[in-house]
């Protein structure tokens, strides 16, 4: 196979034993935290999962967070909160996961698609501000690989046209915007705790928002539309204290205290795990700023970025390979990679609802080129230097 000669006609592939491109970090507390609610008990919707929401609070300085059971179903939490239904339009980037565009149709909406600034790789506020019409009732914008969107923009063009701003976090909890950690920047955050993200509650999501009736009609969508809050209640009096309401259509998206206990000892560490992910950025940033062939994503001045994916785009002007080549010979190299993300409307579900490709230029320009290289803290500086080595001999071997 190609990829197979490739490490032999470079010599011996850099490391024999694989690196992936994400991985969790977990150590002896975060098991004994899970150990210890095992050992309680509550598994579930008890103390662990209020004292998560409140770490998450004290983190951002938000002023309210909802645990849920992924960041899915946080987005869909939020669209509700945001009044989301059929008829109306959400604008979200194509450079994302499915979620992020999925969660208005969930609420019988329609996704619509911004481009992507061609150096940042974030949602242009521009192509937002052309999108809008008069059924556009939210924008659900990306922080893209941990770098946080234009929030400044983003916010005046919502507060312009009557629009929620949902910032969808799942990439970037530990940045900042201005100085302002994210969670209290948009109308609504939405966090995702899975493994390869920078803490992990195992899978699981928030939503964090500093306003009041956001935030209930968000607590009420992720646990059945019941409370056993007096005053969210209709009748009254009630018979007793198992008394309880349901008052709105709700969903089962709670979280457990498992993976609760594990969520409050892993945010513990986000700012160690900041700071390592930071270091192995400002090396690979440095490494690739003068490779032909490799081009970097740039960062905006405002983000302080805690980065989920190191992303490398190569130069189809400079390089002689496809990237399918240029992946497999990373693997030959002992270096696995990924693709973040395919378009989102490239897909099948997406084309069968009239969606056609044209839509987002810069998006499936880029997408074309990209490649996300390993990030994760517990890299060592070998692992760094591993994966530095490898990007410039496959770009050297491939380089018109």
């Amino acid at each position: 196979m190609r990829m197979e000669k490739l490490a032999i006609e470079g010599g011996s592939p850099v490391r024999q034993a694989r690196i992936g491109y994400g991985r969790q970090w977990i150590d002896e507390d975060d098991i004994k935290a899970v150990e210890d609610v095992l050992r309680s008990d509550y598994l579930t919707c008890g103390p662990k999962t209020e004292e998560a929401q409140e770490a998450l609070c004290r983190y951002t300085g938000a002023k309210h967070a909802v645990l849920l059971n992924s960041d899915t179903s946080a987005l869909h939490c939020a669209c509700i909160a945001a009044g989301v239904g059929p008829g109306d339009e959400v604008i979200t980037t194509p450079m994302t996961f499915a979620a992020s565009a999925n969660c208005a149709l969930y609420c019988g909406a329609k996704p619509v698609f911004a481009d992507i600034d061609p150096e940042t790789y974030e949602i242009d506020p521009a192509s937002i501000e052309a999108h809008i019409t008069e059924r556009t009732k939210a924008v659900v914008a990306v922080d893209y690989t941990g770098q946080v969107v234009k929030v400044r923009e983003i916010k005046d063009i919502c507060r312009h046209h009557g629009l929620v701003f949902i910032e969808d976090a799942a990439h970037s909890i530990g940045s900042c915007y201005d100085g302002k950690r994210v969670g209290t920047l948009a109308d609504m955050t939405c966090f995702s705790f899975h493994p390869v993200k920078t803490v992990t509650a195992g899978e699981g999501g928030a939503v964090l928002t500093d306003d009041d009736e956001l935030y209930k009609k968000v607590l009420l969508a992720h646990a059945h539309g019941i409370t056993h809050d007096e005053s969210w209640m209709e009748e009254a009096p009630h018979e007793g204290p198992w008394y309880y309401e349901m008052i709105t259509l709700g969903f089962n998206y709670r979280m457990t205290d498992i993976q609760a206990g594990l969520l409050i000892s892993q945010l513990k560490k986000l700012d160690r795990f900041k700071a390592r992910r930071q270091e192995i950025v400002a090396r690979y940033n440095e490494a690739f700023a003068n490779v032909e062939g490799i081009i970097v994503q740039k960062e905006i001045p405002e983000s302080d970025s805690c980065r989920h994916l190191y992303v490398i785009r190569l130069d189809p002007g400079t390089l002689s390979c496809t990237r399918r080549e240029f992946f497999d010979a990373m693997k030959a190299e002992g270096i696995g990679c990924q693709i973040h993300y395919i378009p989102t409307y490239f897909f099948p579900y997406y084309k069968h609802m009239g969606y056609e490709r044209g839509l987002c230029p810069n998006a499936e320009d880029i997408y074309k080129g990209i490649m996300s290289i390993p990030l994760f803290p517990k890299m060592t500086d070998s692992d760094v230097e591993d994966v530095i080595h490898a990007v410039k001999k496959v770009a050297a071997r491939y380089r018109k």
